[in-house]
């Protein structure tokens, strides 16, 4: 006996616009909320440097000539501005939680496995759709 073709669930045009905005707000709160929380990286180190010139912060000349380019390598009395030296110090930290690395990828790892199991049952009745009933 022939199984009735698939037929996929319809959803109405106020579901969908619904599922649409619902989709963008957690987008939107899955992007802030590590700010909010402080959890987006681990902010800057200052650097310290003896010698404020150039060559004391390894500033090689290409590098003194993007600086040039972007009006910030002298000020009206030749010498470097406080700004661009405060911008030199800073650095990023780029140090991360291997606990955290390994939650987030399981977390990740759990979703598609989730996925995969709700969807499985639809694919199959797509499949023997296409396939076994030729």
């Amino acid at each position: 006996m022939a199984k009735a073709p698939y037929s996929p669930p319809e959803q109405s045009k106020a579901g969908q616009l619904f599922d649409s905005l619902l989709l963008l707000a957690l987008v939107f709160a899955a992007l802030f909320a590590p700010l909010q929380l402080g959890l987006a990286g681990g902010g800057k180190k200052p650097i310290e440097f003896a010698d404020k010139t150039w060559a004391g912060m390894k500033q090689n000349d290409a590098m003194i000539a993007q600086w040039d380019k972007l009006g910030l390598a002298k000020d009206d009395a030749g010498a470097i501005p406080q700004s661009t030296i405060d911008m030199i110090a800073s650095r990023f930290d780029y140090t991360f939680d291997p606990l955290n690395l390994l939650l987030t990828a399981l977390l990740v790892i759990a979703y598609f496995a989730i996925v995969l199991h709700w969807s499985k049952k639809e694919s199959q009745d797509v499949i023997d759709e296409t396939f076994n009933n030729k």
